[in-house]
């Protein structure tokens, strides 16, 4: 049978991803496992040339163990490794960030080739205390024209560039998390035979379920759908609540009540969710945020 080209092409970076994970990258280290995330993301990657101390500044005063660094390729390998080895100084993991709603689309395949490309190359060249210790995706295909107007088509395609990106991540030796909203459950796959979120759960190691809401029993009540199902597949879950500014309204932030309250109701969260074998911890979005939230309080 003839082997279409781009297949081909797609087999064998996957095969060389495979052999260069296992010369190059050994699994990340039992000392770095963590009982429980608390992870930010971190989007505005140009800000670790010159403020790496006030960032993991903010981290480690919050708490935070874990931040998902977007990858940007104008910004020098040299300063994530400044960035990464000084986390990992503070007991703080770095994971690699990428996506976009785009990303969910076979014809945007090369923007997710880039991203692995950058990554291995990236891995190859640090030491392993300036190395990532995790891939962390955020693909939202629902937020494109084509959701309302070819679902199954797209599904399909985010079903493709998902296999596509964890594969390459696993290649890595690099464990794989992926952001789904709360309600992903609540849609099947085209040919019916499960959710996309337990789709997606199976590809992946673990899920940022965002149940964007401002008290603790909406939050926690968003995501056990998703928690259970991640439970299921033996998979891991952190639960995610946002500081930014919403239209959509008051309650999907805590933008408007601030980090003391915040605090609190993530404190009442954690207690709901810690009797739940998939539950791995708490999400902030984002660090940018989420820090003009914390200056609330000064």
């Amino acid at each position: 049978m003839k082997i279409p080209m781009n297949h081909l092409a797609y087999s064998l970076l996957a095969c060389c991803l495979f052999i260069l994970g296992i010369l190059v990258f050994p699994p990340p280290s039992p000392a770095h496992a963590q009982s429980k995330q608390k992870a930010t993301w971190f989007w505005d990657t140009p800000k670790i040339k010159d403020s790496t101390e006030e960032i993991l500044s903010f981290a480690s005063a919050n708490g935070v163990n874990t931040i998902y660094l977007q990858m940007n390729q104008d910004v020098r390998s040299t300063y994530y490794k400044s960035f990464i080895r000084q986390a990992t100084e503070k007991g703080i993991e770095v994971h690699i960030l990428g996506g976009s709603p785009s990303w969910a689309l076979e014809s945007e395949r090369h923007r997710l080739e880039t991203f692995l490309d950058w990554t291995a190359s990236y891995q190859a060249s640090a030491a392993p205390e300036e190395r990532f210790t995790g891939v962390h995706i955020d693909l939202e295909p629902h937020v494109l024209d084509e959701w309302m107007t070819n679902r199954s088509s797209l599904i399909k395609q985010w079903q493709s560039n998902i296999r596509f990106l964890a594969d390459g991540a696993h290649a890595l030796n690099l464990p794989i998390t992926a952001d789904i909203p709360f309600w992903l459950y609540t849609y099947k796959l085209p040919d019916d035979s499960m959710s996309m979120s337990r789709w997606l759960m199976s590809k992946v190691d673990a899920v940022v379920i965002m149940a964007y809401r401002d008290q603790a029993a909406n939050i926690y009540d968003l995501a056990l759908p998703e928690m259970n199902e991640a439970a299921e597949l033996g998979k891991k879950a952190i639960i995610a609540v946002e500081t930014k500014a919403s239209a959509e309204g008051n309650f999907i932030t805590f933008y408007e009540e601030g980090p003391t309250f915040m605090n609190e109701q993530l404190r009442l969260v954690h207690n709901m969710a810690s009797e739940h074998d998939a539950y791995n911890g708490l999400a902030i979005h984002e660090y940018r945020s989420w820090k003009v939230l914390e200056s609330q309080d000064k």
